[in-house]
């Protein structure tokens, strides 16, 4: 599968999600599409970068917007995090790494002194057409999901 890039359609892709559901990229055509990626659930930045999208979620609504959240967590972790968090958007179980590596967000890291490969957090903003129009690589938590509601709603660059 080829990485993604900004200003190309991005590659049709089906993964599970929470709600026992199956998420296609082909069936979201006709709206915008939030997609974060996140290292862990229920960690403290994790936790705080959900409740961010989920505490704006109507203003993504409102600009025809769908947000998802990715980890490598099982969808049994993901229900538990939803539902204690009460985000009102799915998040994306992808244990095979899939869309992570269509991403190229899989990256090495230090953790506490030791070399391990992981999610580096990162956002794309994919169009109605399906073609990515805004990445965020590195991202920190705060003051990111401010950002990509101005890029969804036209008042950023």
């Amino acid at each position: 599968m080829t990485q993604i890039a900004v200003g190309r359609p991005v590659p049709d892709f089906e993964i599970v999600a929470t709600g026992d559901k199956k998420i296609a990229l082909s069936d979201l055509l006709g709206r915008n599409v939030v997609i974060y990626f996140y290292p862990k659930d229920s960690t403290p930045g994790c936790t705080l970068e959900g409740q961010a999208f989920r505490d704006n979620h109507s203003a993504f609504i409102e600009h025809n917007t769908v947000i998802f959240g990715v980890s490598r967590d099982s969808i049994k972790s993901h229900e538990n995090f939803k539902a204690k968090q009460q985000f009102p958007f799915d998040l994306l179980s992808d244990q095979d790494e899939l869309l992570c590596r269509l991403f190229d967000v899989i990256k090495p890291k230090n953790m506490y002194g030791k070399q391990v490969v992981g999610i580096e957090r990162s956002t794309f903003l994919i169009d109605d057409s399906g073609v990515l129009i805004k990445e965020w690589r590195k991202v920190k938590v705060k003051g990111h999901v401010a950002e990509v509601l101005a890029a969804v709603d036209g008042s950023a660059d």
